[in-house]
């Protein structure tokens, strides 16, 4: 209050009378805010925060910083608030109405209670790692993350949107907080891992594999960048290690489902250079299929089957391999051809 200055204190006395949701909103006076909102004291830390938040957004407002509540003179356990203070801000997080409100800091001034915050929110993300983003790796963004995005490298890094959460450090020198800084990078550093997969099949990842890549960022807890311009492409996966490994398993699982995607079209165009099945089009003519139902027409009649499904003009008909005739689900039956290319030769 007195860094706030007496303009603030003779607002609170003003309003004091008037407060009927817990808390009373004076201007920022000396301090660098436009707005300070006086909590009144009680035991219901989860309860204050869901309040001021939810006030913040009403009021259009962008971000919001809070002390540790009720860690002071209060007594409270710092680690209960901090758990109280944490689940009321991913509740809020979670709403889809919330809009305005982007940035809530939390400022602690003891440097004791940086473990109690830092075990509730690694709680979080052992409990609850499918739906919460990781906390961890917001506080690690905090951090960190600018560094890479000044420097001009040749790869693509997948979106990701990550809302931070921010400890400002207060302490008696530059030195304490700096060790303090360096402290947090520890803890943060032991929960990370990182896994790079090289394959010359990544080079060939289109949009549905690209779409899969962002959807395990937004569900699993981890940092997914394609470098497509190395030889051989590579994809790097950080995080929490746990979700490194599952999301590695995917990636690995992805890649060589390409590889064997490229197989198949490599073997069906080689094939296709020496047999080709048609289905009758439009004035008498033919069509060929395209190069992977032909393979498996191939395939199928060099195996002696009777009778293989196949989709003609987005429709379905069993194809008899023996008269070369199909039917679709109506009845209809046209016939096809298979043309050696090298008969005449």
């Amino acid at each position: 209050m007195d860094a706030a200055g007496s303009q603030v204190a003779d607002e609170c006395a003003q309003y004091a009378e008037q407060c009927r949701s817990g808390f009373i909103i004076t201007q920022g006076g000396n301090l660098l805010c436009s707005k300070i909102i006086h909590l009144i004291s009680n035991n219901q830390v989860k309860s204050q925060v869901s309040k001021v938040l939810h006030e913040c957004e009403q009021k259009l407002y962008k971000s919001v910083a809070f002390p540790a509540i009720g860690t002071g003179r209060a007594g409270q356990s710092p680690a209960k608030v901090a758990d109280e203070m944490l689940d009321a801000i991913v509740e809020f997080a979670r709403q889809k109405s919330v809009q305005h409100l982007q940035t809530i800091k939390i400022v602690i001034f003891q440097t004791n209670m940086l473990t109690d915050f830092y075990e509730s929110m690694k709680k979080r993300a052992d409990s609850d790692s499918a739906t919460t983003e990781s906390w961890l790796s917001m506080i690690k963004s905090f951090f960190w993350g600018n560094k890479q995005s000044s420097e001009k490298k040749k790869f693509m890094i997948l979106e990701k949107k990550v809302d931070l959460v921010t400890f400002q450090i207060c302490g008696e020198s530059q030195e304490k907080v700096d060790a303090t800084e360096s402290w947090i990078k520890d803890l943060i550093l032991k929960e990370q891992f990182e896994n790079t997969i090289s394959d010359e099949a990544i080079e060939s990842f289109d949009e549905t594999q690209i779409a899969i890549l962002e959807d395990l960022q937004r569900r699993k807890q981890v940092t997914i960048q394609l470098l497509n311009k190395l030889s051989p492409p590579q994809i790097t996966i950080s995080g929490i290690s746990r979700d490194v490994c599952s999301v590695s398993l995917e990636v690995q699982e992805m890649v060589q489902q390409v590889k064997s995607t490229e197989e198949e079209q490599f073997k069906a165009e080689l094939l296709y250079n020496l047999v080709e099945w048609r289905y009758p089009g439009s004035n008498d003519g033919f069509f060929a299929f395209d190069k992977l139902t032909n393979m498996q027409l191939e395939h199928a009649k060099m195996a002696k089957k009777v009778y293989l499904n196949v989709k003609i003009k987005k429709k379905n008909y069993q194809v008899d391999l023996n008269t070369l005739k199909a039917t679709d689900d109506q009845g209809k039956t046209i016939n096809l051809q298979r043309v050696i290319k090298d008969e005449g030769k």
